[in-house]
């Protein structure tokens, strides 16, 4: 079986990357595991000055796996909230790392895809690449990821996106602020590099500082967070039993078009 994460380090930089390209590494249970095991090991790791995600292959990441989608479309409500649980401790464990993070966006990221990058420090991608909040289609919302996507691209945009589900661009992504730059492929990597050059120059301390700092200026203690993923785990996982999650999964899982459409 392959692993779900790659791990690679190099000059003081670990970069973890996803790696289910065969389903543009959606999120399962294993992924999630592996991922969240992975940062905490490189907070704690004094060796790490900073921590570079991306994904292998085509995608950043698809957000929801089809099979683990199946599997909570089945499940009670109570087994919902506490895999959306799980979820919550990964993008708060992303969010309130002790080291410097870059998104590497090598493609597309949708649902909790767009909630890793928003709980990263620096997000750049590429220009190819395409985002989405899409929850609503399915009778659902972006329930865990919320804290984080609204904090980085603001409220005007977030209720925008978290009502229409609509698609949209690396352009649209930078303007919003999910991404801080938007480059060619084949320029993806030095854009990194740079970004890793001026991380490098500071001390480390000070950036652990710098990043609680701003966190806390702007309202989004830890704390705070973890009683919120409480909230909205169970909110989501309301929302996966009741009748209108229901036959959203059920429509997107069986092909077609769900009633109220």
């Amino acid at each position: 079986m392959t692993d779900p994460i790659h791990i690679a380090d190099h000059a003081g930089v670990r970069r973890i990357t996803m790696n289910r390209p065969q389903v543009h590494n959606a999120f399962d249970d294993a992924l999630i595991a592996e991922l969240t095991a992975a940062l905490i090991e490189a907070g704690k790791d004094d060796a790490v000055r900073a921590v570079v995600l991306t994904g292998e292959g085509a995608s950043f990441s698809a957000g929801a796996d089809l099979n683990w989608m199946r599997g909570m479309a089945a499940a009670s409500e109570a087994d919902n909230r506490e895999d959306s649980l799980r979820l919550a401790r990964l993008m708060r464990t992303l969010q309130y790392l002790p080291k410097p993070t870059i998104a590497r966006v090598n493609g597309a990221a949708y649902g909790g895809g767009v909630g890793l990058i928003a709980c990263c420090d620096i997000a750049i991608g590429v220009d190819s690449a395409r985002f989405g909040l899409t929850e609503v289609k399915l009778g659902l919302v972006p329930a865990v990821i919320s804290p984080y996507v609204i904090h980085a691209i603001g409220l005007r945009h977030a209720r925008r996106l978290f009502l229409t589900g609509e698609l949209f661009d690396a352009a649209t992504a930078r303007q919003i602020g999910l991404l801080h730059h938007c480059v060619a492929a084949d320029q993806l990597d030095e854009a990194v590099d740079g970004s890793l050059a001026l991380l490098a120059k500071a001390g480390p301390i000070a950036q652990t500082q710098a990043k609680q700092l701003a966190l806390r200026m702007a309202g989004a203690t830890e704390a705070e967070a973890e009683k919120l993923d409480h909230d909205n785990a169970a909110l989501i996982a309301r929302l996966r039993v009741s009748d209108e999650g229901q036959e959203g999964l059920g429509a997107f899982l069986g092909k077609r078009s769900p009633r109220w459409c």
